[in-house]
Formats: C-alpha cells, structure tokens, sequence
C-alpha cells in the first residue's frame, strides 16, 4: 500500500495512493503520524473518506512533512561510497586503510530540512558553494521500541520512502562534525509516498540518482555495510525509537565530490532519485528560495 500526504483546496490530508489509476483515496485519520501510530498498515475500505482524486489535482507533500523528532542519518554505507569520500579530500580526519567504519556513522538532519517531493532546494549561496546530492532509502518505524534485537527489527518497520540527504560539503569538512553541512533548510526532500513494508523486500531494491536525466549514482540495497537490522539494532540500543521516526540509510557511490572536478549543483539543476517498488522523487535546485 502507498500512502502520501498532500494538498487539496488548501487542506492537508493523507491518503492511500492508486499509482495505475493515478488516484488518491483520502483517509479519515488527520495525518500520517496518526495512520502510522494507531491505524498502521492494516486499512480497509472502511477507513477510507468516500473520495477518489485524481492525483495530478493534488500537490504531494513529504509523507511525513512534520517528523516529531530529526531524521536519523547513516553515512558511509556502501563500500564504494565510503572509499570516493575517503579519497575526495572531504572527510575530515580520513586515514587511507580506514575508509570503511566497524560501527554505523550516525549523525541527524533536524526535522525543519524536510520538503516534499518537486518542491524547491535551496542552495543557500550565501552560505555555500559546494551543495551535493545523495539518494537514500529511507525506514519509517511504525512500532517502537528499544534495545530491538537484529531479527525482530524488520516487525517494528511501518513502510520504506525515499530520501535525499542533501549535504553543503564545505560545511560538512570545515565543521568536522556533519550536523551543519545535513541541517540548511530545505536539505532532505522526501516522497513521493509510503510504501508499506509488506511490500517491499528491503534487502533487494535498486536505487538510482540522476540530475538533470544524466545517471549519477545507480546500487542495490544489498550493498549496505549495515542493512536495515542491523541499523534498527544499533539505533534502538538504550535509545527508543518511536513510531514515525525515520532511518536514512546512506548513500551509493557517485556523490558530487566523486568527481575530479567535484560536480556541485548549480541554480536550475534537477534531481530524481529513484528506488524500485517505491517510485521517483524529483526536486529542483533553485539560488534564494523563499523562506516557508
């Protein structure tokens, strides 16, 4: 089941999602937070308004464009990745031998990064010069709990979305710690919908990023250093995690900084990210976009 968050005669509603039919089916519940926290994936007919939608007459937001708390975020976790930013000059402290973490690198994006999906990235030029990309899948927890053992993780998974994890590198390096390079407004578009974990094989999907139609970066999840049990398992040690937060994952090889020149996005610049099962996020990179 896909499940969005949009707009229609300026009210915000959730809905599950007809992609054949390019139709949305408003639900009943007053947003996703409340669909994931008591109604969860298990929605009949019943639960829906007595609506159908065209969706090309609703603006899609976020999914969830409001996370109660910042989005968890996993860096380095694809090997490839993991040696093109060793080797980019980037990473403050990198140590040639040590390009891949024992541990998963967490770090969060506050929840006021989020945008939906075709909404407007600010570059911030007055703060960077040096904005990248990075297409991500992203967990959305829908039961909660801590010290969640490896192989009851994927029970506490509401659905899966995509994420990209939007990063002013020359504040990523010069900080030293990632927070200010992940936090600028705007950085972490998400959608276009929820697909429930039922179905979905997390462990198999391919993801993809173009900007401006040129292929970027293009992997599997099957990839990840750290899947998403493990991720589940190590976040939720001592720490609980609630329903509605949100697990970026990481992202593949083929960021920005990859390039020798680095390929930093520029005003007008188009990105799609996409992963199979789930669908395509597109925003456009704009200088100066108006404060929401």
């Amino acid at each position: 089941m896909k499940l969005a968050t949009f707009i229609l005669d300026g009210r915000e509603r959730v809905g599950i999602v007809d992609v054949d039919a390019g139709r949305v089916h408003p639900l009943t519940a007053p947003g996703m937070l409340d669909v994931i926290a008591t109604v969860g994936a298990d929605m009949t007919l019943a639960d829906r308004a007595n609506e159908s939608i065209a969706l090309a007459d609703v603006q899609l937001l976020a999914p969830i464009p409001r996370p109660a708390r910042n989005i968890f975020c996993v860096g380095k976790n694809y090997r490839a990745h993991a040696m093109e930013f060793a080797s980019s000059g980037y990473e403050a402290g990198s140590t040639k031998g040590s390009e891949v973490d024992p541990y998963p690198a967490v770090f969060t994006k506050p929840a006021s990064t989020v945008v939906g999906p075709d909404a407007a990235v600010d570059l911030h030029p007055a703060v960077t010069a040096e904005v990248d990309y990075e297409g991500e899948l992203a967990v959305i927890i829908g039961r909660g709990g801590r010290n969640i053992r490896r192989g009851d993780a994927l029970a506490h998974v509401f659905g899966y979305t995509i994420v990209n994890d939007v990063t002013a590198r020359d504040r990523q390096k010069n900080h030293k710690q990632w927070f200010l390079g992940k936090a600028l407004d705007t950085f972490c578009p998400m959608g276009p919908w929820i697909v429930t974990a039922d179905e979905l094989d997390v462990a198999n999907m391919d993801i993809e990023t173009r900007v401006n139609d040129e292929v970027r970066q293009r992997a599997n999840t099957r990839d990840l250093i750290f899947d998403v049990p493990s991720l589940i398992e190590t976040m939720s040690a001592g720490l609980t995690l609630q329903p509605g937060d949100i697990i970026a994952t990481g992202t593949p090889a083929g960021v920005g900084i990859g390039f020798n020149p680095p390929r930093f996005l520029r005003d007008g610049d188009v990105v799609s990210v996409a992963i199979a099962g789930i669908g395509v996020m597109t925003n456009t990179f704009r200088n100066n976009v108006s404060a929401v």
